[in-house]
């Protein structure tokens, strides 16, 4: 199959709303959400787009086809894409950055960096997250070094990175700072986890808003006192506004 024909997986593609974390919080977005994902976390919000069970409601859709949902969706505005997922490196993605590129949108991708592809140069933001140890993951240091040399190797330097990091408890924030530390020149973000289970529908999307808010306030005090950290304390936006409703 030729590059030009492959098919990517879409679980869902949404917007215009607002991006809600890491470097981008708050700026207008349209979503583009791969299923698939070649981690299984814990505590995932995302396991429409994650877990094999809600595979029947994922489509193959070409290049073309996701590119005019994503400009009727901007109304022609070049917008910043969101390409999430999952892990939406799994997916060939290359020609849809490149196609949007042309019509003047820029676009941006959060993944764990388990996966390392050519095409994250031509990315304007990379959000790299590796997962702490909440999440029952663990981290593959090279592969993660290795997106960042692909997204750093062409000529005219690549797109904005930064590592953002979910944070439960001490360990996860022990494994922020150690992260952190691998890679001085990055900015890091780190955003209280939610441990409130996605619903099965958007009927009951409500959250534990006071248990997210306790431990937000947790680590902003966590961070205040640890003066050498120099990171960015962000709420998720989008569930502080909707809770775990899906498409915003």
């Amino acid at each position: 199959m030729s590059a030009a024909s492959e098919k990517i997986r879409i679980s869902e593609i949404f917007g215009p709303t607002i991006q809600g974390e890491g470097m981008l919080i708050g700026q207008p977005t349209v979503f583009v959400r791969t299923g698939g994902c070649d981690y299984r976390c814990s505590w995932c919000d995302t396991l429409h787009a994650v877990d094999s069970e809600y595979r029947h409601n994922w489509l193959a859709m070409e290049t073309e086809t996701i590119w005019g949902q994503v400009r009727y969706l901007s109304g022609d505005v070049p917008l910043t894409v969101s390409l999430s997922g999952g892990n939406p490196a799994i997916q060939p993605l290359g020609n849809l950055i490149r196609r949007g590129k042309q019509d003047g949108y820029r676009f941006a991708i959060e993944t764990q960096g388990s996966v390392a592809r050519d095409w994250f140069a031509d990315l304007d933001f990379l959000v790299l997250s590796p997962k702490p140890p909440s999440s029952g993951m663990e981290t593959d240091w090279d592969i993660l070094t290795d997106c960042l040399k692909a997204a750093t190797s062409c000529s005219s330097g690549g797109p904005r990175i930064g590592l953002k990091f979910v944070v439960f408890d001490d360990a996860d924030y022990a494994f922020a700072k150690d992260a952190a530390a691998r890679f001085p020149d990055l900015p890091v973000y780190l955003q209280p986890g939610n441990h409130t289970p996605p619903p099965p529908d958007d009927d009951d999307a409500r959250i534990d808003l006071d248990g997210v808010m306790d431990r937000m306030l947790w680590l902003v005090d966590k961070v205040m006192a640890d003066r050498w950290f120099a990171a960015t304390v962000l709420p998720q936006l989008h569930v502080l506004l909707w809770g775990n409703k899906r498409g915003v």
